[in-house]
């Protein structure tokens, strides 16, 4: 039964004439007959009108599947996640973001989505560098041309016959991304803004030289940034456009890596993030799962294993790319570059104002951190908890027992935020792991296997060589972290005193 055949319902059962009903709430008679035909919607103020007349909740006019009840969880979705970026919203506010893009978001007609995204970060107030590159539409010009071309490392060697060509496809390319970033996307935010965008001859280069050998000819390296003149445009609150292209003090134009130059003008700059649009998801490992979170020597230890491919299925070589440039800016104090999915909409705003992101990010220093809990995050501890405590996967527990057993409970942090907590709780020679959760932002991203892999530790410390759980729903997990399923007569006897026989909890030991 939809909403309008409610009122409807609602009106006869309390012998209503649509004239009455339609006076009661100040509503034209034809509308009111509309609504009950289901041809006009309910908004918020006639649904609290209607609620009066009718003497009922406004709950009474939805059922699971209608459309407005769907448009009042998308609001209080989008309510509650508006709230949760506003911290990102401040601490971004003036900052410098380097957004790095492959000459496939063109061609592959993704740039539309990209410039609103853009436009909007530009709106809050963060000056944007967009440094794009041009490298397919190169492929498929000197195809046309019939002009071979050599790779040397994954680098194009650059010949002179085809300085016209690089020149003349840079040109088109910077010239759409300037034509889409300044047009009023009509199902844009940004339709009225008039948003400024420049380009300029900011980078001097020099030639890459010899590589095994073979001159690399007028494929260049940057040598100097104008960043006064890149700051002027960004005071100026221009987005400020960048081409893999450099140029020497005696007129030599050079054909640059986009990725590196995105990585050099970061550094120069001093940005705040420096961000790439790659093929997947971020990185992923060699089960093709998503790496969250790549420090320094992750990354090292990654793209040395990239140079041979059956360790690396999943990532590209124009990835790998990425990968260096990226960890060229992080060894330069560039504190986060974000690897995020050129085909999925909006991934940029994910990965910026949510806290579990959309990619990989990469920093010096990892941002997970295990330590022990303290008072002050009692709250962030019960947030987590809650929802397992409601599905009976947990005991409940008040504010006042994890006070009491504070000492007990370790928490994992994630960029300043608690994502998971744990008890350990000592008998004899064993170690119990209790109240183990990982916020379901977080679950899936091996954040609970780290966890439990400090228990072990914080164990084998203790010189304790046994751990246990009592799970009701969680079983699976813990077998398949190689936890077995043991008789509760062997429980440990001051464990059983507290023992719940109403939940029928399985025990489960793990020999370390």
């Amino acid at each position: 039964m939809n909403p309008g055949q409610i009122v409807r319902k609602l009106r006869q059962e309390q012998n209503m004439t649509l004239v009455y009903l339609a006076n009661r709430i100040k509503l034209d008679p034809g509308n009111l007959s509309r609504v009950e035909r289901n041809e006009l919607n309910i908004n918020f103020n006639l649904l609290e009108k209607l609620s009066l007349a009718l003497n009922v909740s406004p709950l009474v006019f939805f059922d699971k599947s209608s459309p407005q009840n769907n448009l009042v969880s998308e609001v209080k979705s989008f309510v509650e996640n508006f709230r949760l970026s506003a911290k990102f919203i401040n601490q971004f506010n003036n900052k410098t973001f380097v957004i790095a893009i492959g000459g496939e978001v063109i061609s592959d007609n993704q740039l539309k989505s990209i410039a609103c995204d853009i436009n909007l970060l530009h709106s809050m107030n963060i000056n944007i560098i967009l440094v794009h590159g041009i490298r397919p539409q190169i492929d498929n010009k000197l195809k046309e041309e019939i002009k071979k071309t050599e790779l040397i490392r994954n680098i194009r060697v650059t010949k002179k016959e085809m300085l016209n060509d690089i020149v003349a496809v840079n040109g088109t390319i910077k010239t759409n991304i300037e034509a889409t970033l300044s047009s009023g996307i009509l199902e844009s935010p940004m339709l009225e803004s008039n948003i400024k965008v420049s380009s300029g001859n900011f980078i001097t280069a020099r030639p890459l030289g010899v590589i095994d050998g073979v001159d690399m000819q007028l494929t260049g390296q940057i040598r100097k940034i104008d960043t006064n003149a890149i700051n002027d445009k960004l005071s100026n609150r221009e987005i400020v456009i960048i081409s893999p292209l450099g140029y020497s003090p005696i007129g030599d134009i050079f054909n640059l890596s986009y990725e590196q130059t995105a990585a050099h003008v970061a550094q120069a700059i001093k940005a705040e993030k420096l961000i790439y649009y790659i093929n997947a998801n971020g990185i992923l490992n060699i089960r093709g799962e998503l790496i969250p979170e790549l420090t320094i020597s992750k990354a090292r230890h990654l793209i040395e294993s990239i140079e041979d491919p059956n360790n690396a299925p999943f990532i590209s070589y124009h990835d790998f790319n990425i990968l260096k440039s990226s960890l060229y800016a992080i060894k330069n104090n560039i504190e986060k570059v974000h690897l995020i999915n050129r085909n999925i909409d909006g991934s940029v705003i994910e990965e910026i104002f949510t806290d579990k992101g959309s990619g990989t990010v990469l920093t010096e220093y990892s941002l997970q951190n295990i330590r022990n809990a303290a008072i002050k995050d009692i709250n962030q501890i019960i947030n987590i908890i809650k929802p397992l405590e409601k599905e009976g996967i947990l005991i409940d527990r008040v504010n006042k027992d994890i006070s009491k057993d504070i000492n007990s409970f370790y928490v994992i942090e994630h960029g300043h935020n608690i994502i998971g907590t744990v008890a350990l709780y000592q008998y004899d020679k064993m170690i119990e792991v209790a109240c183990f959760a990982i916020h379901e932002n977080y679950q899936n991203l091996g954040y609970g296997k780290k966890l439990l892999k400090f228990c072990e530790q914080t164990a084998i410390n203790k010189n304790i060589n046994k751990l246990f759980t009592l799970t009701t729903q969680s079983e699976h997990w813990f077998i398949e972290n190689n936890f077995s399923l043991t008789d509760r007569k062997f429980i440990p006897d001051e464990r059983k005193k507290t023992y719940t026989v109403e939940r029928n909890s399985k025990y489960f030991i793990k020999r370390l």
